[in-house]
């Protein structure tokens, strides 16, 4: 489901890892209002519907403003996160429940509307900081609207000054790296 830049580091480039993960983050995709999964993306089926015919344009435009600067986030059971040294995928799959702490997060730009072609979409860019994870924000987006939200359709667009647009396809990657060590 996620797709777009991904900054690959190979042989002595692996040092510089570090400090591109803690750059800031471009996303785009999209938010589907009204249903909710276990994993808070379409990944898995629909478990909840609420009623989302009641969000104004308005209401999203008020409820993304405050998401703005930094906020406290909880991040998803699925994810990598690891608690006692295992990671919470793995405790999620075996539908194990821990209740994770809030991070401080930052959002720097967040920019949504719907989508013209259906109405329960919304389609999204967002600026981020580090340790941001957009499941999180899209199910809490749902909470302010007062229904339940998914992530749909998830795309990073830029890590710091890198953008997607400007970067090698696998194919072109898996060449130069050919070419450069064999």
């Amino acid at each position: 489901m996620a797709t777009g830049l991904l900054i690959v580091c190979v042989g002595k480039a692996t040092k510089w890892a570090d400090s591109y993960q803690g750059m800031i983050k471009g996303y785009s995709g999209v938010f589907r209002l009204g249903e909710a999964t276990s994993t808070w993306d379409a990944d898995s089926p629909v478990i909840q519907r609420e009623p989302w015919e009641h969000v104004k344009d308005g209401d999203i435009k008020k409820a993304a403003a405050s998401f703005c600067g930094e906020i406290w986030q909880v991040p998803p059971m699925f994810s990598a996160i690891k608690v006692g040294g295992e990671k919470m995928y793995e405790k999620a799959r075996r539908g194990e429940s821990v209740e994770l702490s809030p991070r401080r997060i930052s959002i720097f730009q967040f920019d949504i509307e719907r989508s013209l072609e259906d109405r329960q979409n919304l389609i999204f860019r967002v600026t981020c900081s580090k340790g941001t994870y957009i499941r999180s924000l899209c199910a809490d987006f749902g909470k302010a609207l007062g229904t339940c939200a998914h992530l749909t359709a998830l795309r990073r667009d830029s890590i710091g000054e890198y953008l997607a647009n400007d970067a090698w396809d696998f194919k072109e990657l898996e060449e130069a790296i050919t070419k450069s060590y064999f």
